[in-house]
């Protein structure tokens, strides 16, 4: 154990300044073995301190890395972590709440890889909701992309649950690794193939996940006119919990760059609508020409700063979420990241390529 004098302070509440701060710093914490103590945690926010779900996810990796974890509580603003050694192994977190799976795995996934063998997790909470990846977004773009670090994990969704119940279960099973290796995507190539699911749980009419689906068809059909768009419609069946509807759209393109829209149904918003506002953010994320999308984008930043070497992505527009994560893996680790502005002539829009020298953090359990 580290003195906690030798605690590095990170400010919560700089920049986008809410819970993926904790989530990247309490996941690096683990991994280099830094203590950490974080104040004005989400200090510019409507419900300021730890919700439940930013609670959970920092048990949860407590828990993986052996860690003491002080002034955990609902509406803390100041907490600090000191890491023991990565546990392989089963490891249960529960939100109890609609809080995202999706979010707890983003936070656990980078730890478990720097254990001494495999670990499963089970993340309970809600699979498709607000403010946070869908699970189809995790294991259709954030899963393929992040294996392209070395990374090796499967996620089976039990049970899918949706706001304000929760009620959501997946079992994720992730191998170790000695290091991540880089990654470079700068060439997206043209778009080749996109399909998605539109889905209607619990008491809500099927007629809701066809509408959304074909709404969501004619709205790429005005841009995309080559391509046969394949949206399924589903109706949730025995592994759902509640009720929800939402849909989300994959696009894939020759070099395997993959982008995604995606959008949840809210009480009085016509399905129309739900359709069209995820094709339209999918069109977005096709405009700039960059090689992953604007939620993804945020979430490579740890993997490369952990990996052995140096990863380039291209992007479009550089999100807050991305300043952020680096802003705190430069905190943490040795890794060194540039932005460099890069004119296009083949896309309107500009784009940006991400480089980072990784910190090459060999796993020591392994």
């Amino acid at each position: 154990m580290k003195m906690d004098s030798a605690a590095v302070e990170i400010d919560g509440s700089v920049m986008e300044g809410g819970g993926q701060i904790l989530r990247v710093s309490a996941a690096l914490s683990c991994i280099t073995g830094s203590a950490i103590k974080i104040m004005k945690i989400r200090a510019g926010r409507s419900t300021p301190g730890l919700r439940p779900q930013h609670l959970t996810g920092l048990q949860l990796l407590s828990d993986l890395c052996s860690g003491s974890l002080q002034g955990a509580s609902i509406g803390s603003t100041d907490i600090s972590l000191t890491p023991g050694k990565v546990r392989s192994g089963n490891h249960t977190a529960d939100t109890q709440t609609a809080g995202s799976v999706c979010l707890l795995l983003q936070a656990a996934l980078p730890c478990a890889l720097y254990a001494d063998a495999a670990s499963q997790l089970l993340l309970k909470g809600g699979t498709n909701a607000e403010m946070a990846p869908q699970i189809d977004y995790t294991v259709k773009v954030f899963k393929p992309v992040v294996e392209k670090f070395g990374v090796h994990f499967d996620c089976d969704i039990r049970m899918r649950g949706y706001y304000p119940k929760g009620g959501g279960e997946v079992v994720v099973t992730a191998q170790p690794l000695k290091e991540l290796q880089p990654v470079s995507m700068t060439d997206r190539g043209n778009i080749t193939k996109i399909h998605g699911r539109a889905f209607v749980a619990g008491v809500l009419p099927f007629k809701l996940a066809k509408d959304m689906s074909a709404a969501a068809v004619r709205t790429i059909r005005k841009e995309i006119k080559e391509l046969y768009i394949n949206i399924q419609a589903v109706q949730e069946k025995e592994k759902a919990y509640g009720n929800g509807n939402g849909i989300i759209i994959i696009a894939e393109s020759s070099t395997g760059c993959l982008f995604a829209g995606s959008a949840l149904g809210k009480k009085g918003v016509y399905a129309d609508k739900v359709g069209i506002e995820a094709a339209e953010m999918l069109l977005r994320n096709l405009r700039h020409n960059g090689c992953v999308d604007e939620f993804l984008q945020d979430q490579l930043i740890i993997f490369m700063a952990l990996a052995k070497g140096t990863s380039r992505i291209r992007t479009g527009a550089v999100t807050l979420h991305t300043q952020t994560a680096i802003h705190i893996a430069e905190q943490l680790t040795q890794a060194k990241f540039t932005i460099t502005k890069s004119e296009d002539e083949l896309s309107s829009g500009v784009t940006y390529i991400i480089e980072c020298q990784g910190s090459g953090v060999v796993n020591p359990n392994l």
